[in-house]
C-alpha cells in the first residue's frame, strides 16, 4: 500500500464524460444519465484499500443524503484487476451490494477515465456543480486509518453543503490520501 495523495485537478475544470458498465445491474451509463440537478460527485474507490472501507460508511450517508438535495454521487473503480482480482466487476457488485451502495459503482477497464479525472488515489473525490464545473476535489475529512479521528465527511460535506445552499465553497482544499490507484 502506497500512500498517496490526491493530484487537485484545477477548480472550474469540465466534468471528463464517460460512458461504464454498472457492476450492480450490468448496464452501461454515461456521466450525462447519472448527473445530479445541483451537482455531481465523482468517487474513485476500491474494493480492498484501507482507506475506502475506512470510509465506506460514510459514504453510503453523504449519497443517501445528498441525494435528496439534487447532488448524485457516482463510484468508479479503476484498479488493474489482473494484479488486483479482487478490485474486479464480480467483487465490485458484492461489495457495493454489502454496503448498501445508494451509487452506481462502475468499471473503469481502460483506466481512461481515471487518467482524464486526473486520479490518483482511492478515496478520490471531485464535485461538480450543476453545469459539470469542479468546484471542489480534496479530502473527506481528515480521519485516516488508525489515525483516532472519527469519520465525519466534514471536507466534502462543507463543499456539498455550499452548493447545495448556493454559498462560496473554500478554495483552500486539503488533498486526499489514500492507496494508489493500480495502474496497469
Amino acid at each position: 500500500m502506497a500512500l498517496t495523495p490526491s493530484n487537485m485537478l484545477p477548480l472550474g475544470t469540465k466534468a471528463p464524460d464517460f460512458k461504464l458498465i454498472d457492476t450492480v445491474d450490468n448496464i452501461s451509463k454515461s456521466l450525462d444519465e447519472l448527473r445530479g440537478a445541483v451537482g455531481t460527485l465523482v468517487m474513485f474507490i476500491c474494493n480492498h484499500c484501507p482507506f475506502v472501507v475506512h470510509v465506506n460508511e460514510q459514504l453510503v450517508e453523504l449519497a443517501n443524503y445528498y441525494s435528496m438535495k439534487g447532488i448524485n454521487c457516482i463510484a468508479i473503480s479503476s484498479n488493474d484487476v489482473n494484479n488486483y482480482p479482487q478490485d474486479g466487476p464480480k467483487f465490485m457488485q458484492q461489495n457495493a451490494i454489502n454496503n448498501n451502495y445508494p451509487f452506481p459503482y462502475l468499471y473503469d477497464n481502460t483506466q481512461e477515465v481515471a487518467k482524464a479525472y486526473d486520479a490518483a488515489c482511492t478515496p478520490d473525490f471531485f464535485l461538480f456543480d450543476s453545469h459539470l464545473e469542479l468546484v471542489y476535489t480534496g479530502q473527506l475529512d481528515n480521519s485516516r486509518p488508525r489515525n483516532g479521528i472519527p469519520v465525519s465527511g466534514k471536507d466534502l460535506r462543507f463543499a456539498m453543503d455550499a452548493l447545495v445552499y448556493n454559498k462560496p465553497i473554500n478554495l483552500n482544499q486539503k488533498p486526499s490520501m489514500g492507496c494508489n490507484i493500480k495502474w496497469k
